[in-house]
């Protein structure tokens, strides 16, 4: 019978084990698909700012050879009138094509002020954030107490926990970070913050040690 618990109790264990792992490797594909989605909504919009683009340069092309006709036709009383008519409408078409262009040009204006919002111009990048406040910590740190500190430094960013805690795993996989896992909680330290955290350890331990080797002396 304790066999059969001890058994029941290790399952128990590796389960949770498993669930936990499991909940940490959705939040990162979660987080993945969040900025590739992001990604694609921007290459639509440009695709589709190119394409209003080309399509008013492929206007201007079409309006520019009208004046070419009207050297075509000088020869005679109808070869005049529609010369004459020839360049009256294209007069008309040159202003069309000379307009849409800068309405083109315009465009990309409006479609960059989502970005700008999301990181300020020459400002850092928030993998350069989530370092630098590892390393201003000194000491283990979850991803959403680094969100709560970035959120509370940088009230102008949109940072949500899901971004935080999938840029934390791209730095422990390019050994920018070192992961600690805590019962159920993961905690993340800058590789200076942990070595220095461990030294701080060692130094107590050593303390206390020649602490009690020190007999008190007896007074007579």
């Amino acid at each position: 019978m304790p066999d059969s618990t001890t058994l029941q109790s290790q399952y128990a264990a590796q389960i949770q084990s498993d669930l936990d792992s499991n909940v940490t490797d959705r939040e990162q594909i979660a987080a993945q698909i969040t900025a590739l989605q992001e990604q694609l909504s921007v290459l639509e919009n440009n695709h589709a700012l190119l394409t209003t683009m080309q399509q008013a340069l492929g206007d201007t092309d079409t309006a520019a050879p009208a004046p070419g006709r009207t050297a075509k036709s000088t020869k005679g009383a109808k070869g005049a009138k529609a010369a004459k008519k020839t360049a009256e409408a294209s007069a008309q078409r040159v202003p069309q094509a000379r307009t849409a262009p800068k309405s083109a040009a315009r465009t990309p204006k409006k479609q960059e002020q989502p970005a700008a919002r999301t990181r300020a111009t020459g400002g850092p990048t928030l993998r350069e954030l989530v370092a630098a406040h590892l390393a201003k910590s000194g000491e283990p740190r979850s991803a959403a107490e680094i969100t709560e500190g970035l959120t509370a430094a940088h009230p102008d960013r949109n940072i949500a926990n899901t971004v935080v805690r999938n840029t934390l795993e791209n730095l422990v996989a390019k050994g920018q970070a070192q992961r600690t896992r805590q019962n159920r909680s993961v905690f993340y330290t800058s590789p200076d913050g942990a070595t220095a955290h461990a030294s701080a350890g060692a130094a107590d331990t050593e303390v206390k040690k020649e602490a009690d080797a020190v007999t008190p002396v007896a007074t007579a």
